[in-house]
């Protein structure tokens, strides 16, 4: 089970560039491989960014260009019973889930198993041209864990998420791009300022419209269209009790940039 007595993070670094900070993966000689301290210490960081109000937007990424994040950690699974596998390591899993400013994941080398997981709960996902993304946990004689089987089908489809869990094999970026899951290949080592500027710009934006866009969308995957417009009808009447709706209008009228204060 993970390690209750652990304070200080041991796999985790949070580098801050108001309004944005990266959360980085620092396990690189194991090629970042997310064993349960590491994805409960990632959780924390990331619940911590999300209640600071100087930081708007997050990337996530991995020490080192080898690997965004190569799977989970087979030596910690390997020995573990039943009990500790459905309750032990998806805690973390789904605070992470429940992060509600926007998420950037710059990708380089492998995002393998619960590495491609993890890019795909970041609600955009920066490629580099040599990042390999897959599902191999069918190798191992087990299937997805955390949410691989779902967001794959929603995102690319019954017939190639099929294809990737059941066979194992690794898709380029530039396949992921063309099916959907990714939203920009980049030159191999440029993936992170590329998220760190997209970042920026979604960091410029209001900050409550930006979280409730984040959770409008998110809806529309668990939500008839019926259910899913009304909910977007009443998240967009909320933002106009803020101050920010009523400066972006006000700088509109006025031609001039607005100044968003987050409330």
């Amino acid at each position: 089970m993970p390690d209750q007595t652990t304070t200080q993070p041991r796999y985790i670094v949070v580098e801050r560039e108001e309004p944005i900070a990266t959360a980085i993966i620092n396990r690189p000689e194991k090629l970042n491989a997310l064993n349960w301290d590491l994805v409960a210490e990632l959780a924390d960081a990331l619940e911590t960014l999300d209640h600071d109000d100087a930081i708007h937007c997050i990337v996530l990424t991995g020490a080192g260009e080898r690997a965004f994040a190569a799977g989970a950690d087979i030596a910690e699974m390997a020995t573990a019973s039943p009990a500790q596998m459905a309750l032990g390591p998806f805690e973390g899993w789904d605070r992470i889930r429940r992060v509600k400013k926007p998420i950037i994941a710059a990708v380089s080398g492998f995002a393998l198993g619960g590495g491609n997981e993890l890019a795909m709960h970041a609600d955009i996902i920066i490629a580099s041209e040599k990042a390999k993304f897959g599902q191999p946990e069918i190798l191992l004689g087990i299937m997805c864990g955390a949410g691989g089987t779902q967001r794959l089908a929603r995102t690319l489809g019954k017939y190639r998420a099929m294809e990737l869990c059941l066979t194992g094999e690794q898709a380029s970026a530039q396949n992921m791009y063309d099916w959907g899951l990714v939203n920009r290949v980049t030159p191999d080592g440029q993936q992170l300022e590329e998220a760190k500027k997209l970042a920026r710009k979604i960091a410029a934006q209001a900050p409550l419209a930006a979280v409730l866009t984040k959770e409008a969308i998110l809806a529309a995957f668990e939500t008839p269209l019926e259910a899913g417009l009304l909910y977007e009808k009443r998240l967009f009447a909320l933002l106009f009790s803020t101050e920010d709706q009523r400066e972006g209008m006000q700088a509109f009228l006025e031609k001039r940039p607005a100044k968003f204060k987050g409330r």
